[in-house]
């Protein structure tokens, strides 16, 4: 059955997004005392006491019905209040209303949904004449509230649960795993310190969400390519640099396999940086990167690489993500030899440790080749989360070593005894050595390099410790 749906919608800057991570339990959305934050819709799941509901951010409402980006925006938010069965409008009632508040107004009386009328910033008395006044919008009573201090839950609780279909509760099945509520605040980590979102619980035997960020300099089209994989228009898109603000996420699924696409706001050079709504955009960005699972990285293949998508191939590296990099605007290129020669000659010099990164020529705003991208995205995924047998690897360690020893340090050879993979996601490997801390650094990339190349490990980062050998004769020592 599909979950309810409830849309936050009013002007810009009356504290839809503050109500929003309210109601969602977490900080997801971009707060800033600036009007026009929030431009591409955003989704959730929410939660309300035992309430459980499907929640929708949309950008400020303005009347404007160009070709604009204003107008763009206001497409999205009557489209999410098509698709909502309840759509909650917020009014900031220390302000007081304005005419765009009431003709808002008389569009959703003129509609087929339910509507609640929810006052905000009703903290203290400055909120009294506003509240009173929102009578007038004719959209019944008007709840007092504070979405910052979580002034009027329950009067809130109330009217949504008016609106609610009844559900007969099922009975769980002695088998079936009870769901992990969601704390606010506080990010659920796996095993390998990878978030797990709301719909990530899942049974052992369910195929697991794929977290894919799709990252990149301002106006490579990250968002038409997001638009382009889920077949609609769901993310803003335009020749404005820098719309997309917020790291919208939204489920889809690809041949059978859940995906989570993460669409995220451009990153430019940290010196150009002045905003901060800017560096709220970036540190979005960041976080999306940090717990993502493949991350894209789009290039203007007009463009080519350059210094800044360096530096994110390397955070998403430092961070020990996959990486499949989007060479965009593929159509538009005339000697295409050339620049991928080019592309792949900077990657070998620049981002030589992580070889064999896969490059994927598209044109995201004719759909070309994202069959190509998504079985890149899958194929290193796969990579990401392999596994090598202890005893595979100690028969390679010893053969590598036959092969190229180890050097000598102060006239004694150094010994390597033993070897085993600590963890996947990324491929991680420890060695218990005779002495690690006098192991050179370009063995170690030995080391690395043969990994890679004989465990078929390219495009992903491989970590590796030295660890200690344990002495057999110390317990004897008196």
């Amino acid at each position: 059955m599909t979950r309810f749906t409830i849309a936050i919608v009013g002007r810009p800057n009356v504290g839809k997004s503050t109500l929003f991570n309210r109601l969602a339990g977490k900080q997801l959305a971009i707060v800033e005392d600036t009007p026009g934050v929030t431009r591409d819709w955003r989704e959730a799941a929410g939660r309300l006491g035992p309430l459980r509901f499907r929640l929708i951010d949309t950008a400020g409402y303005e009347e404007s019905y160009d070709d604009s980006l204003p107008a763009r925006m206001r497409q999205q938010t009557e489209r999410a209040i098509q698709e909502a069965d309840l759509t909650l409008m917020v009014v900031d009632a220390r302000a007081g209303l304005t005419p765009l508040d009431e003709t808002f107004s008389r569009l959703l009386r003129k509609g087929s949904r339910p509507v609640v009328l929810v006052a905000n910033k009703c903290e203290g008395r400055a909120g009294e004449p506003g509240l009173l006044e929102a009578y007038s919008l004719g959209l019944g009573d008007p709840i007092p509230f504070s979405a910052q201090h979580g002034i009027g839950l329950s009067d809130l609780y109330d009217a949504i649960v008016a609106h609610m279909p009844e559900e007969p509760e099922e009975p769980a099945e002695e088998d079936e795993p009870l769901p992990v509520p969601a704390v606010a605040g506080v990010a659920v980590v796996d095993a390998d310190g990878v978030e797990v979102l709301d719909g990530d619980l899942l049974p052992d035997d369910a195929p697991r969400i794929i977290q894919m960020a799709i990252v990149g300099r301002p106006n490579a089209g990250k968002s038409t390519l997001v638009n382009q994989l889920l077949g609609v228009e769901r993310m803003l898109t335009g020749p404005e640099a820098g719309i997309t603000r917020d790291a919208i996420a939204t489920d889809w699924e690809y041949g059978g396999r859940p995906v989570r696409l993460v669409d995220t706001a451009g990153m430019r050079r940290k010196a150009r940086i002045d905003e901060k709504l800017e560096q709220l955009s970036v540190q979005d960005t960041l976080r999306s990167i940090r717990y993502a699972h493949v991350v894209v990285l789009m290039l203007d293949a007009e463009l080519g690489m350059d210094k800044q998508d360096l530096t994110i191939a390397r955070m998403v590296e430092e961070e020990g993500r996959a990486l499949v990099i989007a060479f965009n605007k593929w159509d538009a290129v005339t000697d295409k030899e050339t620049a991928l020669a080019d592309l792949r000659d900077r990657l070998e010099v620049s981002l030589s440790q992580v070889k064999g990164v896969p490059v994927v020529t598209l044109s995201a705003l004719k759909g070309r080749n994202l069959d190509k991208l998504m079985g890149a995205v899958f194929q290193v995924y796969d990579t990401w989360n392999r596994r090598v047998s202890t005893a595979q690897l100690n028969r390679w360690l010893a053969g590598l070593t036959e092969m190229h020893p180890p050097p000598l340090v102060a006239g004694r050879r150094l010994k390597l005894r033993y070897m085993t993979q600590i963890k996947t996601r990324p491929p991680t490997f420890a060695i218990w050595a005779s002495r690690p801390d006098e192991l050179p650094g370009s063995y170690q990339r030995y080391l690395v390099n043969g990994l890679r190349q004989d465990f078929d490990l390219p495009g992903v980062p491989v970590r590796l410790y030295l660890r200690k050998g344990r002495n057999p004769y110390a317990s004897k020592k008196k």
